[in-house]
């Protein structure tokens, strides 16, 4: 930088001397700048050059500010080579790691065109990396369901998919797509068919077992029944059959809710869908509440919205509804509120249940629709329950794409909501009132 200065006094110093002697100073000072301006541009032209046709031309030698510009460039250039060496590794490593996954790996871009695959890929989806890059992937795996997941919302894409491989029929694939940077996503597709095979024995035993239990246990609750109403049968054994009654109505409750569940896991098919009068179902199962409230005294309320139908099933509604109830009701201590609603906003129908009983503590919430699970096992057996009720309410609802919300406070109560989207609310004019009475 120095030199440049020097050079800039230098030749301003020798204009104005020049100026001086042949006494025109202003315009020797203009032509000596002049000169100077135009030499600073041939310099940099020069380095502009050079950064065209590096290869070709050599880096300009002069001193000052044109050859520590050269320098920094260099030095730029020498930085990003080895950046570049960098991620190139990073990203070598990358693909050999994700190469070697079992699972099929699949960057996409922004309208799913397939940015990179691992060679699982082909094998899954039937992606093969690089012939198909740049193709979008809807346009080689034509399979609808995939196809809709991949234009899915981003809480859709949370839930996974499972599908049938488009390859291999043999195959069972669960499909999960992460967005990531600004407009890409990784998906990534795991074979499943063990998992699937051994979840569908699990699912046919129990549907299985279910059946075959329920017929000898109707002989023996014949039986029991029978002794109880026989005049002759000895006053002592009348403690013990109660009990056996009693335990055998509660086998057959479990092997009843055993079969629903297995029903609603097994047959993908929907069953007929009826206009379901809801606020008339939801006035029966609050007299019903009551009834089984009996000495505990409960204070029930409904506020149900009068013109607020469904389109659904009348059996699994009622199974979804009546759960939730009846479970307010054995879980709510004697005296207690227990609040229903039935109402609709702009995302759908929702069904909530609350109450001021002993609530749920947060660490049990997340696992209340597993099956057998209980946060008590005690009470719930003393209570009568199967453990099977919120399992039956969440696979129910899934029939019609709903779900199950919970909100529990220790020694305040609970709240549960179901909600339905709006493609099964029906608003029900006089007309519709009229042909279900009919």
């Amino acid at each position: 930088m120095k030199y440049d200065v020097w050079r800039f006094l230098g030749v301003l110093f020798l204009s104005g001397l020049i100026g001086t002697v042949t006494d025109h100073f202003s315009l020797c000072i203009i032509i000596g700048l002049s000169f100077f301006l135009w030499w600073q541009y041939r310099e940099f032209s020069k380095i502009l050059l050079w950064l065209k046709k590096r290869k070709e031309v050599s880096s300009p030698s002069q001193s000052g500010i044109v050859d520590e510009t050269c320098r920094e460039i260099d030095y730029l250039r020498d930085r990003n080579k080895s950046r570049k060496l960098k991620l190139s590794g990073y990203l070598r490593r990358f693909q050999e790691g994700t190469a070697a996954l079992p699972d099929a790996v699949i960057i996409l871009g922004a309208h799913s065109e397939i940015e990179w695959a691992n060679a699982k890929a082909q094998e899954y989806i039937g992606v093969l990396w690089p012939k198909d890059a740049g193709l979008r992937l809807s346009n080689l795996a034509r399979y609808p369901k995939l196809i809709n997941y991949l234009n899915a919302s981003e809480s859709e894409l949370d839930k996974g998919l499972q599908i049938i491989s488009p390859v291999d029929n043999k195959l069972v694939l669960e499909i999960r797509i992460s967005p990531y940077g600004d407009t890409q996503k990784l998906l990534v597709a795991r074979d499943i068919t063990a998992i699937s095979r051994t979840n569908q024995m699990r699912k046919d035993f129990i549907a299985n077992a279910s059946h075959e239990l329920r017929t000898p246990l109707t002989v023996i609750s014949g039986y029991l029944e029978g002794f109880v109403d026989d005049d002759q049968c000895p006053q002592e054994w009348l403690g013990y059959i109660q009990q056996m009654r009693s335990q055998s109505t509660r086998m057959q409750r479990l092997i009843e809710d055993l079969m629903q569940l297995s029903g609603l896991e097994t047959d993908p098919t929907k069953k007929e869908h009826n206009v379901l009068a809801i606020p008339d179902m939801l006035s029966a199962i609050t007299n019903e509440a009551r009834s089984l409230s009996g000495f505990m005294e409960h204070y029930i309320t409904l506020q149900a919205d009068k013109s607020l139908f469904l389109k659904a099933n009348q059996q699994e509604i009622y199974s979804i509804f009546s759960n939730l109830v009846f479970n307010a009701v054995q879980y709510t201590p004697e005296h207690g509120r227990i609040e229903l609603d039935w109402y609709e906003d702009e995302s759908g129908a929702h069904f909530s249940v609350r109450d001021n009983g002993l609530g749920i503590a947060p660490e049990h919430i997340p696992r209340l629709t597993e099956r057998f699970y209980r946060i008590n096992a005690g009470r719930s057996r003393e209570k009568g329950g199967t453990g099977l009720g919120l399992a039956i309410v969440k696979h129910a609802l899934a029939r019609y794409d709903g779900s199950l919300f919970v909100d529990s406070d220790l020694n305040k109560g609970s709240l549960f909501r179901c909600d339905l989207p709006k493609a099964h609310v029906i608003r029900a004019d006089n007309s519709v009132k009229k042909s279900l009475s009919a």
